[in-house]
């Protein structure tokens, strides 16, 4: 019964409206309120500071700045096995193996669209059909910016509208078409593995996501929008493996896409294993 009345409250709560306001508290300077906030969440998630450029609590500006707060250097370092594929964040493994008939795993009884997931076009999406998926969902404790799997140039962005439904594994099982419903920031990529998708999907109480070449990604009307990035438009973007291309203001959940016969992904991993930005997702087949 629980799980029935979240998942309706799911359907029920104003999405967007929730987040706003949310947002707003998670920008707040006043000390009184972040202060405590911050606080609370460390203790409530057990967030372990030590692994912080910034370890005292009050030093944040920001819920914000504590939630996005980057790492000392050296805290992860990336697997130089020749052909790795880093994983793009901290987290767990939602679910991953191949693109099946235009369709990616979501839970049991559940499967999203390729093509949806993209932004509905089909030309775009056609390049992943038969190839590879990684879901990995960033959990309130976990490091929250995200970083390259492999050395890419920025070829297009897109921001897809949509839902804020929360993004764990009981919304997973439950909510069909899951991360093709929810509002999406797409970002496609040539690497030398071929075309590559990292998608960085909103959920529940998300404020925002921001890139490292467009900053806040805030359309002034929430309608699908392509942003290109080659020579006859803005110019390409070149980001080297590791490096770290966005975050998650109030995180969810990064999904990776190859093409067919370009990589594996690490036989070890699977479904729940917890996983860190910078260690071997998968490997490139020769």
């Amino acid at each position: 019964m629980k799980q029935r009345l979240f998942i309706l409250s799911q359907y029920l709560l104003p999405h967007h409206l929730l987040s706003r306001l949310i947002g707003y508290v998670a920008e707040c300077r006043i000390g009184w309120l972040k202060n405590p906030l911050i606080s609370w969440f460390a203790k409530q998630y057990q967030v372990d500071m030590s692994e912080a450029q910034v370890e005292d609590l009050r030093a944040f500006e920001h819920f914000n700045a504590f939630f996005t707060r980057a790492l000392k250097e050296g805290a992860r370092p990336l697997d130089e096995t020749a052909g790795a594929i880093l994983c793009p964040a901290d987290g767990a493994i939602s679910q991953l193996g191949a693109i099946e008939h235009g369709r990616i795993f979501q839970a049991k009884g559940h499967s999203f669209s390729a093509v949806e997931l993209l932004g509905g076009d089909t030309e775009r999406a056609a390049p992943f059909m038969g190839g590879q998926f990684a879901t990995v969902y960033l959990s309130p404790k976990d490091y929250h910016r995200v970083h390259m799997p492999l050395g890419g140039t920025l070829k297009e962005m897109v921001y897809v509208p949509g839902r804020l439904f929360s993004v764990n594994q009981t919304t997973a099982e439950n909510v069909p078409e899951l991360f093709a419903r929810n509002e999406r920031v797409v970002c496609l990529f040539d690497t030398e593995r071929g075309p590559m998708a990292v998608v960085l999907v909103g959920a529940m109480i998300v404020a925002s996501v921001e890139t490292v070449w467009a900053g806040l990604v805030t359309p002034p009307k929430r309608e699908l929008k392509s942003t290109r990035y080659d020579a006859e438009s803005r110019g390409p973007i070149e980001l080297a493996k590791g490096a770290e291309m966005g975050h998650f203001k109030l995180g969810s959940t990064a999904i990776v896409l190859f093409g067919p016969e370009q990589m594996k992904w690490a036989e070890e991993l699977s479904a729940g294993s917890a996983v860190r930005m910078g260690q071997a997702l998968g490997h490139a087949l020769d």
